[in-house]
């Protein structure tokens, strides 16, 4: 982080330095007509003398310098310790939850594959109406620098296979 913020600054000083001299050669011909703009001023016998400060822009944090944080809440799942409400947290795993490593680890390959996990099903998909069981999960938390707060179930096709990309942050239901 410390090495993006030092490389931001000096690309900025950069861009200010190349700018200003862009600009000064111009600005000497027609320093009168701006002189009003407080951008610059004209000194006796030389050109441009002060350029208004230009702002360094703030380093903005990545998705990968975030780290993800979630509650997995579970319930009628009908596996013996599963149901309850869990904390999962990656880079680096840990937390209660009970196969955290490899729940971060399946969060990082979705990642990588630039699926998102969390999104509903679209409203127009046509899903067989296979029922998966009473199984209901919520998670609530940070992936990847952006808030999520989704809800699952079993209630059909897609909200199974929903519910199955996402293992084993969710339980395995299948026996």
């Amino acid at each position: 982080m410390l090495r993006r913020l030092v490389l931001t600054a000096a690309a900025s000083v950069a861009a200010s330095a190349a700018m200003l001299g862009a600009v000064a050669p111009a600005a000497s011909a027609d320093a009168s007509a701006r002189a009003d703009t407080g951008t610059f001023t004209e000194s006796a016998g030389s050109g441009l003398t002060r350029l208004a400060p230009v702002p360094l822009p703030l380093p903005v944090p990545s998705a990968e310098d975030a780290r993800d944080e979630f509650t997995v809440t579970v319930a009628d799942s009908g596996l013996r310790g599963a149901d309850g409400t869990y904390r999962l947290k990656c880079r680096p795993a840990g937390g209660t939850h009970q196969q955290a490593r490899a729940a971060c680890d399946r969060l990082a390959q979705l990642a990588s594959e630039q699926r998102d996990p969390f999104a509903p099903v679209a409203k127009d998909t046509q899903c067989t109406m296979l029922y998966g069981g009473d199984a209901t999960a919520r998670i609530t938390g940070t992936w990847q620098g952006r808030a999520v707060d989704a809800t699952f179930n079993r209630k059909n096709g897609c909200e199974i296979a929903r519910w199955q990309t996402l293992e084993p942050v969710l339980p395995s239901t299948r026996a």
